[in-house]
């Protein structure tokens, strides 16, 4: 199974690694302190039924590396006059994750298991009518106790997010901004913003858990003249790789689990044992001997993957979330949170003729097949620009040592500071029930209310035993610091009594961030500027089971 956020450090640790933001900053904290976690809530002591009657496959019991890794088509607009104007289909298809399994039920946003890529320039308006062809019963299971999913709301619902983009709040994919199936919702997402991975996916209130793991995501890539100009590896040299965690049953199907409570079937979190990258669980990917470019988006509802190569290689990590970092990290291993985006260069040009693995944990997830000798067709195109080269090839060492200019945001800068805890309540036995930011929920009174182009500071105070990915819509953020604090006081009104000195992000999260990591036990500072458009937006963790009950609040910005 895919790790989620109470394991990680105990795996991790198991297995001697260390690295990335969370687990080094856990690392630092549980040197000379326990932290304390919320009244020892436990999200493990749910015990999921299965829908099926048919016995669940063990990811790892199949043969891995049989299937090539899938590559995304670029969406296609509708007609050589009007180049920014996409429509994109939601429909059911069947699709094969492995070799071996019989093809599975899913959704798509597309003929595949793979959604079109869009991939365009910023700064040109792009619209895209989202058509809605989904059938009218869905087939995991929904729990109607839920806020906006009561028996008298239609099954299935769509509602679409733009992850990332800076777009106004009619297109933004508010969660009651649904449609059904039969219907179709046109959006207009002006793109002015510097390049970046995005993704699309759905955000139904009560429903985008169950709709994004049936498949309704997809991946966008934002270009500008900026990014364009350090020549990094494009084309077949560039890589759009989405990694995510499923389970099947052994006749091919999707396996999502319930409670076993019939009025709420909700479960606290859930990943499989099978890991598929763009489709395809373990696939292989052959490549040349020189440095690649690989566009990671974790899409899972709430697993965690901690992941490095096999021949303990070094890579570089160049972007994250908002776009390019302000010069290449160098790492070992990378922890990716749901939703979280990392731009990494890869080199092969030293393993000609070599297999070499991306690994999670201790687990083999993805080939490289590397061809002895690179190709002859590298010369410059439209579509792939040769980069920098050592003895013609492209390798690490032609990396560009400076990335982009960003300056810090002045803490100064901030007006406003608001504070937001995270936290989960309990049945009688012990199971996680409910999930609240600032102790409110979703339909109670707008609290967050910045003003436009003001620069806030949001602190989130984490009183729970899980780390939550939280992630802001419309605008994008600097990571100040992480601090661990006593939970106990704070809960009983008595202080705020700090365990240890603030901890500042690690290298690979100094860019802009539109998610964030915030461990348990510990306070995590952002600073924001809420530059873009006025009206109502969302925040919310970004593990899909808590934001569906109800660890998810609308803000306002204020024109």
């Amino acid at each position: 199974m895919s790790p989620t956020r109470r394991t990680i450090l105990q795996q991790l640790s198991a297995l001697g690694t260390l690295a990335s933001p969370p687990i080094a900053f856990a690392s630092r904290l549980l040197q000379n302190h326990v932290v304390s976690a919320d009244s020892g809530m436990s999200m493990a002591g749910m015990a999921p039924t299965q829908q099926s009657d048919k016995p669940a496959i063990n990811g790892f019991s199949l043969t891995p590396f049989v299937d090539e890794l899938p590559l995304p088509e670029r969406a296609r607009p509708i007609s050589s006059l009007h180049p920014h104007k996409l429509r994109i289909t939601m429909r059911e298809i069947h699709a094969k994750a492995h070799r071996d399994i019989p093809p599975t039920r899913m959704w798509s946003y597309g003929d595949t298991a793979l959604a079109p890529l869009i991939d365009i320039r910023a700064h040109r308006p792009l619209q895209v009518e989202w058509v809605n062809q989904l059938p009218k019963q869905h087939f995991l299971p929904i729990d109607h106790s839920l806020h906006g999913c009561g028996h008298d709301i239609p099954d299935v619902r769509a509602c679409v997010h733009l992850h990332g983009g800076r777009t106004p709040s009619k297109d933004d994919g508010f969660p009651e901004d649904w449609f059904v199936p039969g219907t179709s919702r046109t959006c207009t997402y002006p793109l002015q913003q510097d390049a970046a991975a995005l993704w699309y996916h759905d955000h139904a209130m009560g429903l985008n858990r169950l709709n994004t793991y049936a498949g309704l995501f997809g991946m966008v890539l934002l270009r500008d003249d900026a990014e364009d100009a350090l020549n990094l590896p494009s084309g077949k040299y560039e890589i759009p790789l989405q990694i995510y965690d499923r389970q099947f049953t052994t006749d091919g199907q999707l396996f999502y689990p319930d409670s076993g409570d019939p009025e709420h079937p909700w479960v606290p979190e859930f990943g499989g044992s099978c890991i598929l990258l763009n489709g395809k669980m373990r696939p292989y990917l052959e490549v040349e001997p020189r440095l690649y470019r690989f566009r990671l988006l974790n899409t899972a509802n709430s697993s965690f993957f901690n992941l490095s190569l096999t021949n303990r290689q070094p890579f570089h990590q160049i972007g994250s979330d908002q776009g390019l970092l302000p010069a290449p990290v160098k790492m070992s291993n990378l922890l990716i949170a749901p939703a979280e985006r990392a731009d990494l260069l890869i080199d092969f040009s030293q393993a000609p003729g070599q297999y070499i693995h991306l690994v999670n944990g201790a687990v083999q997830i993805l080939e490289f097949r590397v061809a002895p000798t690179t190709s002859q067709d590298a010369a410059p195109s439209q579509s792939s620009r040769t980069p920098r080269t050592s003895n013609g090839i492209a390798t690490a060492a032609s990396i560009p040592s400076a990335l982009r200019t960003l300056d810090p945001i002045a803490e100064s800068a901030a007006t406003t500071t608001r504070t937001i805890t995270l936290n989960e309540y309990l049945d009688k036995i012990g199971n996680s029930m409910l999930m609240l930011l600032n102790n409110k929920h979703w339909h109670e009174p707008v609290t967050e209310t910045p003003r436009l182009n003001s620069t806030e500071i949001w602190e989130f105070v984490n009183l729970t035993e899980d780390t939550h990915p939280m992630h802001l819509h419309l605008v994008r953020f600097q990571v100040l610091d992480r601090r661990a604090f006593d939970v106990f006081k704070y809960r009983n009104n008595l202080g705020t009594r700090y365990l240890a000195a603030a901890v500042p992000p690690d290298p690979n999260e100094t860019g802009w961030k539109d998610t964030v990591h915030c461990p348990a036990g510990a306070i995590t500072r952002i600073i924001v500027h809420f530059d873009g458009y006025p009206g109502k937006y969302l925040y919310h963790c970004h593990i899909l089971e808590h934001e569906a009950n109800d660890m998810m609040r609308p803000f306002e910005v204020i024109a």
